[in-house]
Parts: structure tokens; C-alpha cells; sequence
């Protein structure tokens, strides 16, 4: 097929994500390789967002291919009850790999399966039912984690699983909790003190975050605020999880991103990366005091496809290149490419508003005047926004445009001379937001 028999068969017999079918333009994609897509018609992007902020290790990457092909020769599927090696083998490298006494490990199809399963685990170790997550979060679109989400997604799938109760995060979308790091830790902390007081401390599971925000900010946690979440809900008994599915694995320059704050969350969970997209898993992982409550007592959660034989043999392998290719160190190394990247075009480009990134997980924000008013309202849209949009696909660059930012997550696999590159595409598109920028 070309490009357009393609969309056509797509957009007639598919539902696509969070969109309705009318207003859907989709991208045709026949292959892909490193950082490159490429299209029917001989179209070729740089991936600049690693698709959905998971292909970290880069697309068809060799080594990846090759234990495909080698686990295709052995065990595909046994059913959830087997001890196989492949299952063995999985867990073992994660308890290496994941710090302190994050030992044990549930396996999913997905991020949002782990989290559902995670809200399993908090709610059957504790005997409590409250779970707090934050507005600015993304945590899955099945029943229980479009609840926990707090971003305009979760919406129309309300009403929901009870249950679920969302607080201020630090970084607020329309104000400041404070100027200094420290400042705005202290007073985010003592609200959410106050919530839990009001909630009954004795009632809530455990709190949900996005240890870097994701699609609703790339929004690095203040200076302080792990350490001190992590004690406050110590106090009161709450367990900590750290939802990793798009932080982990590298991107944010450290294997998980928890790690920057010298803290350890009682469950943390992950997917995306931990295959790299190519084929589905995510997993749950969980400290020896939450996992020792499951030695007698019954887990009530299950799946067909837990502990797939092979996407645990895949995941074996991207793993083994994240760790064994350096990429988390070209991660961190590069994240400060990406950092000069993003302070050249605030320099140069009145509607850019400011670029925050850790790692090669970054997003830059639009503004239409010399007041920082977003381009865009929240859950919004500008039509310059969709024209820069266009200008980039046009110009052999794909990422996400959401709102009034738009997103810089590249495979972890990129140089430094593609990832100015990409900027470069970028600087040339931001000309369209600056015509629509007001004052100077």
C-alpha cells in the first residue's frame, strides 16, 4: 500500500487514541531504524519524542532483534503459574538493578496495568482504601488508572473507581507555591500535611507520582520535595509509589529517575523502556516488607499474559544495551547539550516561554506575550500551535504538540550532532509562533 491507502484502511476500520476520528490526520510509518522513521512514499522523520516517550534504546536496534528471533526459537508462552527461565532470569537482573530491597516483581502487559495492579498491592498490604496522585499526572487509561490520572483525560471517564483523591502538586499550572525550591517544598508539604489530616492519615494506601511529570510538564521535582514526601508520608504510614513507566530506564540520566533524590519508593513501576516498545511488558516492583505480605496472604490480581516468556526474553536484552551501551550516560552527557539547546532558542525566540528538561527528558513552553500567558489554554489548543506542528513533520521531524509546549525526548541512542540538528529543524519552526507573540 502507499501512504494514503494506508490511512485509509486505518482510519476505516481502527479507533485511534483520545481522538475522534474525523479530526485524526495520521502519521503513516512502514519502518523505522535508530532515530529515523520512514514512511511508504519514501518520507523519512527524525523521532524526536522516541514515539511515545519509549522507544529509549532506539528502533530496531540489533541486539534487540536478534533475542527476538532467538526467543522465538524457544518458549513463547507458558501460562502465568510456570517458573520459566526466562522468568527467572528477568527478575533476578531487575533485583540487581533496582536499589535497596526492591526484590520482587509482578509483570504486566503495560504502564497502566502496572499501576492498576499497583493500586492491588498498596490497598491489599495496607488494609487501607484512600489513594492520593496529583493533578498534573498521567498513570494509564484503564478504569482505575484514569482515576488516579488528574490531567483533563480522566474527565469523560468519570464517574470512576471510588476511592481516588488528587492534590496540588508542587508545580502548579497557573501559580507558585513559593521562588525557591526550598520555599516551594515547605509549602506544598504542609498542604498536603493538612489533606491527609482532613482525609483521615489511617484511610489512605499510599501516594502516587509521576517521579518526573510527564506529557503534562516534564516537570523535575523541586530540589527537596522526594526527601521530604518520602518522610511525611513515612509518618503517617502511607506507602510511596513512583510511577516510572516513562521516567525510568535512562532517560532522565539516571536508571531511575527516584534516584536523583537519593530517596527509595515502597513500589515503583515501569514499562515503556524496559522493552523499548518493542514488544509489550511492564512490571511492578515492590520492597521486601510490601512483598513478605504476599508470603501468606493471597494476591488478588492476575493476568494471561503475566510473566509472557517472550517479552521477558526481549526485555533481558534492552535492558543488557541500556546498561551495557552507555546510554544512560549519554543520557546525562547529553541532557546538557539539550539544556544550552533549549536557553539558545529562549534567547533568540520571544514566544518561548521556558525549557525544562532532565536528562533527554525535556519540553519547552510556548507563551503569546511578554506577561508568559501560555499560548494555549489549559487543555486548549492555538492554531499556530498546529502550524508548527505541520512545519516539523514537513521538515523531517516528528514529536508531540500539546497544548502550548511541545516535547524534546529523543532515543537515548542519539549524538550530539543529531540532537542539535533536530534543534535546528525546531529553531527554524518557532518563527511561526513568534509572528502570533504579542509585545516584546
Amino acid at each position: 500500500m502507499d501512504s494514503q491507502a494506508v490511512i485509509d484502511a486505518c482510519m476505516r476500520h481502527t479507533l485511534f487514541n483520545w481522538s475522534a476520528r474525523d479530526n485524526v490526520h495520521p502519521m503513516p510509518i512502514e519502518s523505522a531504524q535508530g532515530i529515523w522513521l520512514y514512511g511508504p512514499d519514501g518520507q523519512r522523520w527524525m523521532d524526536f519524542n522516541s514515539q511515545l516517550m519509549s522507544v529509549n534504546i532506539g528502533h530496531s536496534h540489533p541486539r534487540v532483534v536478534q533475542a527476538i528471533k532467538d526467543a522465538a526459537d524457544c518458549l513463547l508462552y507458558a501460562f502465568p503459574g510456570a517458573a520459566t527461565q526466562a522468568r527467572a532470569d528477568l527478575s533476578t537482573r531487575l533485583a540487581q538493578l533496582l536499589p535497596g530491597d526492591i526484590n520482587t516483581f509482578f509483570f504486566t502487559l503495560g504502564g497502566a496495568e502496572s499501576n492498576e495492579n499497583a493500586i492491588k498491592i498498596a490497598r491489599l498490604a495496607t488494609g487501607r482504601f484512600k489513594i492520593l496522585s496529583r493533578y498534573r499526572s498521567y498513570h494509564g487509561a484503564t478504569n482505575a488508572t484514569m482515576q488516579l490520572t488528574g490531567d483533563p483525560r480522566r474527565w469523560a471517564n468519570e464517574p470512576g473507581a471510588p476511592g481516588f483523591i488528587h492534590v496540588m502538586d508542587p508545580t502548579p499550572y497557573s501559580y507558585s507555591f513559593g521562588h525557591s525550591d526550598a520555599e516551594i517544598v515547605q509549602n506544598n508539604l504542609r498542604y498536603l500535611e493538612e489533606l491527609i489530616m482532613y482525609e483521615g492519615p489511617q484511610t489512605i494506601a499510599a501516594m502516587f507520582i509521576e517521579t518526573v511529570t510527564g506529557t503534562n510538564g516534564v516537570l523535575p521535582p523541586p530540589q527537596g520535595y522526594l526527601q521530604g514526601l518520602r518522610a511525611l508520608l513515612d509518618k503517617y504510614g502511607i506507602l510511596l509509589v513512583c510511577d516510572e513507566v516513562m521516567a525510568g530506564w535512562g532517560r532522565t540520566g539516571k536508571l531511575f529517575a527516584f534516584q536523583h533524590g537519593d530517596i527509595l519508593p515502597d513500589i515503583v513501576t515501569m514499562a515503556k523502556g524496559l522493552t523499548s516498545s518493542t514488544i509489550p511488558l511492564g512490571a511492578v516492583g515492590m520492597r521486601d516488607h510490601i512483598a513478605h505480605y504476599f508470603d501468606d496472604h493471597v494476591f488478588w490480581g492476575g493476568l494471561t499474559y503475566n510473566s509472557h516468556a517472550l517479552a521477558m526474553n526481549v526485555a533481558r536484552a534492552c535492558i543488557d544495551v541500556v546498561v551495557e551501551e552507555g546510554l544512560v550516560e549519554n543520557a546525562a552527557r547529553l541532557g546538557l547539550v539539550m539544556r544550552a539547546e533549549m536557553d539558545r532558542l529562549t534567547a533568540a525566540h520571544p514566544s518561548v516561554k521556558v525549557g525544562r528538561n532532565i536528562g533527554l527528558f525535556g519540553m519547552i513552553d510556548i507563551q503569546k506575550d511578554s506577561a508568559g500567558t501560555p499560548i494555549a489554554p489549559y487543555n486548549g489548543s492555538h492554531p499556530a500551535m498546529a502550524e508548527f506542528s505541520r512545519y516539523l513533520l514537513d521538515n523531517g521531524l516528528f514529536t508531540f504538540v500539546r497544548w502550548g509546549s511541545f516535547m524534546c525526548n529523543p532515543p537515548l541512542i542519539i549524538t550530539e550532532e543529531e540532537l542539535r540538528q533536530g534543534f535546528a529543524i525546531i529553531d527554524r519552526a518557532l518563527q511561526i509562533t513568534d509572528r502570533v507573540f504579542q509585545g516584546q
